[in-house]
């Protein structure tokens, strides 16, 4: 099977391969700026149609029991992805911008092999709980609580890691025994539609069970939304739009899992190896062009070492140019869009509206006439209550601010209304404790720990979020409970 879509792409829907009711739209590639070919345009009969198979493929059929099959089916997935996945890496470069060496792990390879831990669970959870006897109103009763699939579920994913965020809510969904509509964001709509040729044509997903839905409308997704028959919607994006899913899904008391946004604190200690730490801080935010909600964009250092740290970052910033993300050792592809690439540049104007110094980045790289890129911009003078500390870039813009000990470092992590993710660096372990059990925040690396992986809980507190990706909490959020007693 050729995975090749330059001249179309098609939306499955009730395990059928068809074309948009709306035609196509274009892809770009964000890193020459060129039509690289285009994707099926799914409208409003479309989204219809892939929500009422979805319904069917849950109500009428044995999917969400069998799960058995289920596992079966996603371990053909996974294998079947993986047959492709030469054409998955070039493709996903190509299109997201992705630098290539983040296809060997969360731009591709990683969240396929995740779909192995998934189909584990499907197997080994336990799918019932003896509660034990009890006499509620002096009744003898043996009581048990049964797990199953919540019901239909409206995925949808944003641009900046397509695979990694696609793959973390079927994987979870399709094992809980749920089905699934997808609808990822126009920019990178390959991504997703190339799956669903994958699972119609290699694998034995009963029809309706998936269905991927590509759209240039960004309304198709407030649609899903709103739709009764939907049970859960699974989003991943910008807080402002994730307010705005809940408000709408409050219409039908739909359940929803919200995945955010994030300014995450990277905090130095007095006792880190501070060259270490400014390095690997600057390496985190021109990753993907800085383009990932967990990046850590503050750099917090002991205010006694600021200039030193300035100069560390700067230095270290200065060997991670903004290049051709095809090309072997680029970290720091473009952008993903004209969009976005103006939204960057309107923050690193306003950081010098502000008061504060450009140290090195800033503008556009040289020699770059094409693609949407950025260089790696370093932004010192400014304290945590500036825009640009206190709201979401999604660019290599990193923003590096001076603390006053452990507790004055703690105070600043948590000055802002998000609490995704965050790193320390130190050599006190108790002190690295205190650290990490004082920031209000989901996940937290200690010294350049990686807490990524599939049984790994993920989400935000605050407005980065509500509920848990991957791990069994993320496979949870897509089960309903069942308590079932009887006489004893």
């Amino acid at each position: 099977m050729a995975l090749r879509p330059e001249t179309s792409s098609e939306l499955l829907i009730d395990g059928k391969l068809v074309p948009g009711s709306r035609g196509t739209f274009d892809v770009v590639n964000p890193a020459t700026e060129e039509v690289i070919g285009q994707a099926a345009d799914a409208g409003a009969d479309d989204l219809d149609a892939a929500i009422g198979a979805a319904r069917r493929a849950f109500d009428e059929t044995d999917w969400s029991r069998d799960h058995a099959f289920r596992a079966k089916c996603l371990r053909q997935l996974r294998d079947a992805l993986l047959g492709h996945a030469e054409e998955f890496r070039a493709l996903t470069t190509e299109e997201v911008g992705a630098p290539a060496f983040l296809t060997s792990g969360p731009q591709f390879e990683g969240p396929v092999k995740d779909l192995g831990y998934f189909a584990d669970l499907a197997e080994n959870y336990e799918w019932t709980r003896d509660l034990g006897k009890a006499e509620p109103m002096g009744l003898p009763n043996v009581r048990e609580v049964r797990f199953e699939g919540a019901g239909v579920v409206g995925a949808i994913t944003p641009w900046n890691f397509p695979h990694q965020i696609n793959f973390a809510k079927i994987g979870p969904a399709l094992a809980a025994g749920c089905t699934v509509v997808l609808k990822p964001a126009p920019d990178t709509p390959w991504a997703a539609a190339l799956v669903g040729k994958v699972i119609a044509e290699e694998t034995d997903f009963p029809a309706g069970v998936v269905n991927v839905i590509t759209s240039s409308d960004h309304e198709i997704g407030a649609k899903m939304v709103t739709d009764p028959r939907v049970d859960i919607v699974s989003f991943t994006g910008s807080t402002a739009t994730g307010k705005k899913v809940m408000e709408s899904a409050a219409g039908t008391l739909t359940k929803v899992f919200l995945e955010l946004g994030g300014k995450s604190a990277f905090i130095v200690l007095d006792d880190a190896d501070l060259a270490g730490a400014c390095s690997m801080a600057a390496f985190n935010v021109v990753t993907h062009a800085g383009q990932g909600c967990a990046i850590t964009t503050r750099l917090l250092v002991p205010r006694e070492k600021y200039d030193e740290a300035i100069t560390a970052t700067r230095d270290a910033m200065a060997g991670l140019k903004a290049d051709d993300p095809s090309k072997p050792g680029t970290i720091c592809g473009p952008l993903i869009s004209a969009v976005q690439r103006d939204r960057v540049e309107g923050y690193i104007k306003l950081a010098r509206e502000e008061g504060g110094k450009v140290e090195i980045g800033g503008g556009r790289p040289e020699g770059k006439d094409k693609g949407f890129f950025v260089e790696p911009t370093l932004i010192s003078g400014l304290d945590n209550s500036a825009r640009v500390a206190q709201e979401e870039i999604f660019g290599p813009v990193l923003v590096i601010i001076p603390h006053d000990g452990d507790e004055d470092a703690i105070r600043i992590a948590n000055d802002s209304p998000y609490g995704l993710s965050g790193m320390v660096y130190g050599t006190d372990e108790e002190r690295i404790n205190k650290v990490v059990n004082g920031v209000r925040t989901g996940t937290m690396g200690v010294n350049g720990g990686i807490w990524y992986a599939a049984d790994v809980p993920f989400g935000g507190y605050k407005q980065s979020g509500i509920g848990r990706e991957m791990g069994v909490a993320g496979f949870e959020e897509y089960l309903e409970s069942k308590a079932v007693a009887r006489p004893a």
